[in-house]
């Protein structure tokens, strides 16, 4: 179990600059971040499983490629396209604090399963974590008055933004459950391979959308100006390695040696660092009502832990 809560800890330190990335390329649209990411997660796991593609291909089942499909189109495309929108409408903050709710959401789907906290339980601790929610929209749309009107976001925007971060919270969320759920029933594959075959299958997927995409519009909108696509690959192939393959391979460990309504919590390392990387690319310390956001969010998770833990103790 410490082999993995310390994976989760890290894959949460590789996921957190998934929120960074839209920031570093305001130029691009969040479906062609999406597609950059995915297409350099593709081509680096197909790199890096090349000496194992033929152990792996004798193994995999037709369930197996379903599995893979579903998960890819939710943990991966659905997910940071929204991801992608609410960071560039809402801004970081918010975004990964919304999601941040992450290990409650899960806990709440995995509840049924062996080792699961009654929902009755739960109850104060999804107050606390709706707090902090309600603190940093607060500060979100009560910031307007201390900057300046040229910077400050239309309420609208604000308001979609939100909404996008609210998707990317249930895209994921049934992505964990499902992914979790499906590791444990399916121990024929190693993290490592399952995590090449999940690269390989959304590089697939995104190349497939890339063409159509290319087909649909042709080619012009390449040629925008102001548009870094030298940068725009770099940082996708950094977000690639990082996030996508050393991330979800570390993740795909820990949700093989913790309980789904454990590893869900551990979901709150995410937050924790693209909060942190967030106020490191502003230069800037975090605001009171963003303090009391964070505190409310660690105190409503550590509190669902601890309930997970007396309950298992009992």
């Amino acid at each position: 179990m410490g082999i993995g809560v310390l994976c989760a800890l890290l894959a949460g330190a590789m996921w957190g600059m998934v929120f960074i990335a839209p920031r570093a390329l305001p130029a691009f649209s969040p479906w062609e971040l999406t597609l950059g990411r995915y297409l350099a997660y593709g081509v680096i796991a197909a790199i890096t499983a090349a000496p194992i593609l033929p152990r792996i291909a004798r193994k995999i089942t037709r369930a197996d490629c379903l599995a893979l499909f579903r998960q890819s189109c939710s943990g991966n495309l659905v997910y940071f396209v929204f991801v992608a929108f609410g960071v560039q409408l809402a801004g970081v903050a918010p975004t990964s604090l919304i999601v941040g709710i992450l290990p409650i959401t899960v806990t709440m789907l995995g509840r049924r399963d062996h080792g699961a906290v009654p929902l009755s339980r739960l109850i104060w601790p999804l107050l606390v974590v709706a707090a902090g929610i309600v603190c940093i929209n607060v500060d979100l749309f009560g910031h307007e008055a201390t900057t300046m009107a040229a910077d400050a976001r239309p309420v609208w925007q604000r308001i979609a933004g939100i909404a996008c971060a609210v998707g990317a919270l249930c895209s994921w969320t049934w992505y964990a459950v499902d992914n979790a759920r499906y590791l444990q029933r399916n121990p024929h594959f190693s993290s490592n391979e399952w995590s090449a075959l999940y690269g390989i299958s959304s590089g697939i997927l995104s190349a497939a959308l890339t063409l159509a995409a290319l087909l649909a519009v042709g080619t012009s909108w390449m040629n925008a100006g102001g548009r870094a696509w030298g940068t725009f690959w770099v940082v996708n192939a950094a977000v690639a390695l990082g996030a996508s393959l050393i991330g979800n391979n570390l993740w795909n460990i820990a949700s093989r040696r913790l309980p789904l309504t454990l590893s869900g919590q551990m979901i709150a390392f995410e937050t924790l660092f693209a909060l942190a990387y967030g106020f490191v690319y502003d230069d800037r310390w975090p605001r009171p009502l963003e303090m009391a956001a964070i505190a409310l969010l660690i105190a409503g998770v550590g509190w669902s832990v601890r309930l997970h833990a007396n309950n298992k103790s009992a």
